[in-house]
């Protein structure tokens, strides 16, 4: 089962996948999110071109819980995308992930010029494999509500 993975910013939207066994996340690329409707119709092609079976997508919630501004913009994109997408779309708790994907960056000795055109990318692979790695665990996917 392919599962494609997002992390939505504002400008950017990383992408990452799985392999068709379901168990490693890789980085696969970024698009810009300067139209929602545009970057919609790239995601939708990715979904396409990749045979992806499931997207999942982080949300960005606040270290209390919480959802705010940023999460609830993420959701409008979602709303969007759920109209194009012929596979179920999974919501997940994204906090950290973008710090791991620095981190992940760093230590593999990324300079930091080229971290900010791969954080992205990287932190949506974050979000993929703890997504996996908890549905390998428990046997159904953790959600955020």
């Amino acid at each position: 089962m392919k599962v494609l993975a997002l992390d939505v910013g504002g400008r950017r939207i990383g992408v990452a996948i799985s392999g068709p066994s379901g168990l490693l996340a890789e980085p696969l690329t970024t698009l810009p999110r300067r139209r929602d409707d545009a970057a919609v119709e790239g995601v939708v092609r990715l979904v396409h071109q990749h045979a992806v079976d499931e997207v999942v997508v982080g949300i960005p919630l606040e270290t209390s819980g919480q959802e705010g501004d940023q999460a609830r913009r993420v959701r409008s994109f979602l709303r969007k995308l759920a109209h194009r997408l012929p596979v179920p779309i999974r919501e997940v708790d994204e906090r950290y992930s973008t710090q791991e994907a620095l981190r992940l960056l760093q230590e593999r000795g990324i300079p930091s010029p080229r971290r900010k055109e791969k954080v992205d990318a990287v932190a949506a692979a974050v979000i993929l494999q703890t997504y996996l790695d908890a549905r390998r665990r428990e046997g159904s996917p953790p959600t955020t509500g």
